[in-house]
């Protein structure tokens, strides 16, 4: 067997959980494959003759590579394109005793959470919580020390809990969404800070929003473009409202909800876009 061979045997060994890895990290397969891939590539042009753990370091590669992607993404304010489906969690997972979500919790309201994450919390979050890489070596992939990682994962730990609590029923949905129309519109900060959840994501496409403070001194302004009818809808199947001008939809809100706040606002202002969303008028 040549030194290539061997190499990509090693490597085909743990595809499994780097691919497992990368699906959290970034939520989308096809974006994993290339995640997977990427790490592969460094791989082959680095010398892991002297590697002990091999697993472990290619664990923290993928993850830096996911990191990257997570980056560039924001900074371009984009998303993933395919629908968040759960993927199986190795079984490697912390202890019991470190008060952690285990593999039985995970699933789609977690994917919907870890959206909401910084990337630096994010990747803390899933490296330690979910596949066990300590926080000296997560440190590294994200330049800051093993004390600030912790608390990197502690946050996120802390907003991922609120996922068992996405069950918010329809009805208190849109009461939620009404109320936080009518403080945008009547310029209610402290309205509009008792519907939000404080680590709420506004999304845009020119743009990510975080933390209610932000968020709420800014919907102010989005109430401005609340011109025409607001009507209640669902978009793309999530509880919603579209703005109406001449019978036309020019934009839409589409909210997700964690622990009976809203936790993330994805709008869309582009009318071209907006005519392309599964919109259901309720």
């Amino acid at each position: 067997m040549g030194d290539d061979d061997f190499l990509a045997e090693r490597f085909e060994a743990h595809r499994g959980q780097l691919r497992a890895v990368a699906r959290r990290m970034l939520g989308s397969a096809a974006e994993a494959e290339d995640a997977v891939q990427e790490t592969w590539v460094r791989m082959s042009r680095s010398d892991t003759t002297h590697v002990d753990n091999l697993g472990g370091w290619l664990t923290t590669v993928v993850g830096r590579v996911c990191l990257d992607m997570l980056r560039s993404r924001r900074s371009r304010a984009e998303q993933p394109l395919e629908p968040e489906v759960p993927v199986p969690v190795p079984a490697t997972v912390p202890d019991p005793e470190q008060d952690v979500l285990l593999a039985d919790s995970v699933g789609s309201a977690l994917l919907v959470v870890l959206d909401t994450l910084t990337p630096a919390e994010r990747l803390a979050f899933v490296l330690h919580d979910l596949f066990a890489v300590p926080y000296d070596e997560i440190a590294g992939v994200i330049g800051k020390s093993p004390a600030a990682t912790r608390q990197l994962a502690s946050r996120a730990r802390r907003r991922v809990r609120g996922a068992q609590a996405t069950d918010t029923d329809q009805a208190r949905r849109r009461e939620l969404v009404d109320a936080f129309l009518a403080a945008a519109r009547e310029g209610d900060f402290d309205g509009l800070l008792e519907v939000l959840d404080p680590d709420v994501v506004v999304r845009t496409e020119v743009g990510v929003t975080t933390g209610a403070l932000a968020v709420a001194k800014g919907a102010t302004s989005y109430s401005r473009h609340i011109v025409g009818v607001a009507v209640p809808v669902l978009v793309e199947g999530r509880t919603g409202i579209a703005l109406l001008r001449d019978g036309l939809v020019e934009r839409t809100l589409a909210f997700t909800f964690v622990h009976d706040r809203i936790a993330v606002i994805d709008i869309t202002t582009d009318p071209v876009r907006a005519a392309r969303l599964e919109i259901t008028f309720v």
